[in-house]
């Protein structure tokens, strides 16, 4: 008795030799497990962004004319592109909040940051809201030093 199976298991068992395995359906070895189904992941967290790669693709489709298609990866890349300018813009921003010594971003230190870099001004031609003016006093109005005007009374 080399394959000897106990007696109190050769009641409960039951062979089906199909060969095709035990859960049914077309080919492979069964089904998943119910347990083995992953929670939905969305396509921002698959990119590793935190840019909506779903509402950008669906903008994207609205934009462009009926009969044209949008690939999934153009989202993907246009949401990088938005987060990676996006993340530019606040940390000059944060740090020209740093050098007013004040905690909030505020338009004005966006328009200073945005206008202070000469990569993101070419970029940004918009008229920023409550953002002022650059400050800048040109050349030829600063007040030159009166070495050769002793006597001039202003």
């Amino acid at each position: 008795e080399l394959f000897a199976v106990p007696e109190n298991t050769t009641k409960n068992l039951d062979f089906t030799m199909s060969g095709k395995g035990g859960k049914g359906g077309k080919g492979g070895k069964g089904g998943k497990a119910p347990t083995s189904k992953k929670a939905p992941q969305s396509r921002s967290s698959k990119a590793g962004l935190q840019f909506p790669v779903g509402r950008v693709h669906r903008f994207l489709k609205q934009s462009v004319q009926h009969s044209q298609r949008v690939g999934a990866t153009a989202a993907v890349y246009t949401s990088a592109i938005l987060e990676y300018l996006t993340a530019e813009v606040l940390e000059l921003a944060g740090n020209a909040c740093k050098d007013l010594k004040v905690k909030r971003i505020t338009p004005r230190h966006l328009q200073l940051a945005i206008r202070g870099d000469e990569e993101l001004d070419a970029l940004i031609k918009a008229t920023i809201a409550g953002g002022g003016v650059i400050p800048h006093i040109h050349k030829s109005l600063i007040n030159k030093s009166t070495k050769g005007k002793k006597g001039a009374k202003f």
